[in-house]
């Protein structure tokens, strides 16, 4: 039998709040496709967060949809992204990116971050019409290994890219936890002022389903609202995505999913060193990988539904991950039985 899974960060269904506000409303008539009074309040939070009512700011169902939309509604057809070879859009995305007509050029990074440094040979590789031209910088914070950006790293990023008419495009599906990360210094309004456009997640944050897309560069915004009818992104009952960025935002569950599933990961990574095992990035997230041998490994894998990340002759990293919805009993459980295995 399974216990509990430390697979992902959606596992469970939704946030009681989430789940309340919903059945709350469920009776009002609201009008269709975004326009409705839920979606429009959620904008407004969403806005003052960030502190900039120019934004547009659009609901989306998922993180693939959410990327695959913004990348290809700012770029012309011989324009590229640069990304992290370990960034979501290269490994998990089934190539939804390539599918748009958009060469995805990739830069390797031991902790999962960009820097100017890394982008800067894209570039000087890239430099005649006999190629496609680098574009846009794809990042995601946190990263696909739980490390996030400081306020100078992605200020120093944002710098680069403007220098060199780049776009930079950040990634958010677990931003909640890059924000709420133990000396984290950047705010929501901080993505706002340091990138062209950023996505806030919620499916891995207690919503149901959802991710809210950030546009502050005019040519993101040009024409949305075709591109995302268009690309069936465009909900007719889109008032069930505006809801539960509403119950996210009212009154600080963004942030309060997020430091929960921060602090009992931080506990797993604590009981996992004081064990003796090294950890494959120094991740302040949600996402813990770690080293071990490879029976442990596997036997936990299977037990605990943990994801095997890299896997090896004799030794293996397995992925584990915690939710707003993790139960602290669950980590101690978890610690006691790599304890037993030793």
């Amino acid at each position: 039998m399974l216990m509990y899974s430390f697979r992902n960060d959606y596992g469970e269904g939704a946030h009681p709040a989430v789940l309340a506000l919903l059945l709350q409303t469920n009776m009002r008539q609201a009008k269709g496709y975004g326009e409705d009074e839920f979606c429009a309040r959620a904008k407004e939070l969403i806005q003052r967060e960030i502190k900039r009512e120019d934004a547009d700011i659009y609901f989306l169902s998922g993180g693939t949809q959410t990327n695959l939309l913004a990348i290809s509604a700012a770029l012309r057809p011989h324009e590229a992204v640069i990304s992290a070879a370990s960034g979501h859009i290269c490994v998990h995305e089934a190539g939804a990116i390539e599918s748009s007509g958009h060469k995805i050029l990739t830069v390797d990074s031991a902790d999962g971050k960009l820097t100017a440094d890394q982008i800067a040979p894209v570039l000087a590789l890239h430099d005649n019409f006999h190629m496609v031209k680098p574009r846009l910088v794809y990042i995601s914070n946190s990263t696909e290994l739980g490390t996030v950006y400081s306020r100078q790293e992605l200020a120093a990023l944002h710098e680069f890219c403007q220098k060199h008419q780049l776009l930079l495009f950040v990634d958010g599906a677990r931003l909640a936890a890059a924000l709420t990360a133990p000396g984290n210094e950047l705010t929501l309004a901080d993505m706002a002022a340091y990138t062209d456009c950023f996505s806030i997640g919620g499916t891995k944050n207690g919503a149901l389903l959802g991710e809210a897309l950030v546009l502050t560069h005019n040519c993101f915004k040009e024409d949305f609202d075709f591109i995302s009818k268009r690309g069936g992104a465009m909900l007719a009952k889109g008032r069930l995505l505006g809801l539960q960025f509403l119950a996210l935002f009212e009154n600080g569950l963004y942030y309060e999913n997020a430091r929960h599933a921060n602090r009992l990961a931080l506990r797993l990574k604590q009981g996992l060193i004081q064990r003796g095992y090294r950890l494959l990035s120094d991740s302040p997230t949600n996402q813990q990988f770690v080293l071990m041998p490879r029976p442990l490994g596997q036997k936990l894998a299977q037990e605990y539904g943990c994801e095997i990340w890299q896997d090896g002759e004799e030794q293996m990293c397995i992925r584990l991950v915690t939710s707003w919805a993790t139960p602290k009993e669950a980590v101690e459980e978890l610690l006691t039985a790599i304890n037993d295995e030793q």
